[in-house]
């Protein structure tokens, strides 16, 4: 095995597979949650397209991107892209009809299970 323990797996042959459920429900989180929020409030859906886009782009954790602006640590990045997970569903609930959202929600399910051994690899990083 030719891994090494100091690269995520989201750098490796195996990251590719996982990486596009995570672009999928990235994309779907900076649709929904904005979408859901307009009605509400337009200032909170610009918001939330800036804080769902801009942070992760902004940190990340060594080893885990090839260019990192600036280092946090692993449990960090597990929070942004479970945050991510979280607005993709919630709001696709409230802003789309309920068989769109189901279909978000088991796109999330399956990014969750493919995200788990890049996890595991951030749990650990510093």
């Amino acid at each position: 095995m030719s891994e090494r323990a100091d690269v995520s797996p989201n750098l490796t042959e195996q990251g590719r597979g996982p990486a596009i459920a995570r672009v999928a429900t990235e994309l779907i989180a900076w649709v929904a949650a904005p979408w859901a929020l307009a009605s509400w409030s337009v200032p909170a859906a610009v918001i939330a397209v800036v804080v769902l886009i801009g942070v992760p782009a902004i940190f990340a954790t060594r080893g885990d991107k090839k260019q990192v602006l600036v280092a946090v640590p692993g449990w960090a990045t597990i929070t942004m892209m479970l945050v991510l997970i979280a607005a993709a569903v919630l709001g696709a609930w409230f802003a789309w009809p309920a068989w769109v959202a189901v279909l978000v929600t088991v796109l999330a399910v399956a990014t969750v299970g493919t995200e788990l051994p890049r996890w595991r690899w951030l749990a650990r990083a510093p």
